[in-house]
């Protein structure tokens, strides 16, 4: 195990992480997902070795072993008849895995907005979309229902809509503002900090006051090597520091877990900063504070 992680939140007086962008799906998705992977295919671009390939038990363990208190199970179609197959998994999984939030998807189909119901319904906490692998337009007319419901409800929609690793049909800021145009209220968080878009993202993060940001990835060297963050763009970083959210990508990450949180160190305003993106904004927008001192006091 990395004590340096553990190091990290300690040194900051946090009782632990809470990761918003880890994958935990059905593995014979999961086994599809690395193949992918391994075979550098055209939506990453280049060899991308998966650090933590381990069964999902000894994924769980490690996870916790980092002192992740909350976590995702991020799930995502690339076809329709797919999504609702995908909540039912998710759904059990977050049952049998306390810790784990809640996640569901949906794609642009005509049931959509019944199973996205169903699911908020269910309890899910969070929604994940992928305009990349599913190759839809998030603004696509069958989804207008569900983003309405999806509003209503107050749930968080983990929204993968740069134009990184590399570009989509539809990836890109001009779709995401669309939606936002019609549903404001959105509670959206942009994964990886919407690269290569960032300056784009955080434009849209500091227009509408649901708009998160997701730190996955963002300025290791892995990506700074072909997407790097303007250094210019840092200052608006640390203002918006309310609005920036942990996540790692955990398990399909080609370096140390450690790396994904020493290389905020180096961007970090100050340690309130880091506070707030490591713990304290995640568990207020999901609103975990209380489950999570319950737990630690059960510990």
């Amino acid at each position: 195990m990395d004590e340096s992680v553990r190091d990290l939140w300690q040194s900051l007086g946090l009782p632990g992480l809470i990761d918003v962008h880890t994958h935990f799906m059905p593995k014979s998705v999961m086994d599809k997902v690395w193949k992918y992977f391994d075979s550098a295919g055209p939506l990453t671009g280049r060899t991308w070795p998966i650090t933590y390939r381990t069964e999902e038990q000894h994924r769980l363990e490690t996870l916790r072993g980092f002192g992740v208190l909350a976590f995702t199970s991020l799930v995502y179609p690339h076809k329709p008849d797919m999504a609702a197959w995908l909540n039912q998994w998710a759904a059990q999984f977050a049952a049998q895995t306390p810790d784990c939030l809640s996640t569901a998807t949906f794609y642009p189909e005509p049931g959509a907005p019944a199973y996205v119901a169903e699911a908020i319904a269910g309890g899910t906490r969070v929604f994940k979309a992928h305009v990349q692998v599913g190759d839809y337009n998030p603004a696509d007319p069958l989804l207008d229902d569900v983003w309405g419901t999806i509003a209503d409800a107050a749930v968080p929609v983990i929204i993968h809509c740069g134009s990184g690793p590399a570009p989509g049909t539809h990836t890109g800021p001009d779709q995401v503002r669309t939606v936002l145009d019609r549903h404001p209220d959105l509670k959206l968080i942009i994964a990886h900090l919407g690269m290569p878009e960032y300056s784009e993202f955080l434009d849209l993060c500091e227009q509408f006051d649901g708009v998160h940001l997701d730190t996955t990835m963002a300025f290791t060297p892995f990506v700074e090597e072909n997407m790097p963050f303007p250094p210019a763009e840092l200052p608006r970083l640390g203002e918006l520091g309310d609005r920036i959210l942990f996540g790692s990508d955990f398990p399909n990450i080609p370096y140390r877990y450690a790396e994904s949180l020493e290389v905020l160190t180096k961007v970090a305003t100050d340690d309130d900063w880091l506070r707030k993106v490591l713990y304290h904004n995640a568990a207020r927008l999901f609103d975990l504070e209380d489950q999570l001192t319950g737990a630690e006091n059960r510990g």
